[in-house]
């Protein structure tokens, strides 16, 4: 389902939660070319301000993608832009849940800001953010 810029309301929320393992950080590393030590390597993180290895942050950040493409507002959403701060590590085993909450809807300019938060299994805060998005249009 999808909901149009008329069908949206502040304060409209939805989440998508998913265990980060080791295939996705292969896979990202990959897709992105990025391998850091400090993602791949376990002697490189052990020595590194982590301790250990850790995801990628923008590999944890798409979560929140999968929320506003295929939830809220969902499919046919064209993402405009995302303001992010990563606020702590995410290791291999955490479950991140990617929360999106509706902020703001202009309809003049068709578009919603929403907030963006993705929450390991203690509930701490890795990644805070607001999205803007322009959400689909009515069939």
């Amino acid at each position: 389902m999808s909901y149009t810029l008329d069908e949206l309301a502040v304060g409209q929320k939805a989440y998508f939660e998913k265990t980060i393992c080791e295939a996705d950080i292969q896979a990202f590393c990959g897709i992105s070319g990025d391998v850091n030590p400090v993602h791949v390597s376990d002697t490189a993180a052990r020595e590194s301000v982590f301790g250990k290895r850790v995801a990628h942050g923008i590999l944890v950040s798409g979560l929140t993608s999968t929320v506003l493409g295929m939830q809220l507002p969902g499919p046919g959403t064209i993402y405009l832009g995302q303001e992010l701060r990563f606020k702590a590590p995410v290791y291999i085993g955490d479950t991140i849940r990617a929360e999106v909450e509706v902020i703001e809807i202009n309809k003049e300019k068709k578009i919603a800001k929403l907030r963006t938060v993705s929450v390991n299994q203690d509930g701490k805060a890795v990644i805070e953010g607001v999205a803007t998005v322009r959400p689909p249009r009515a069939a």
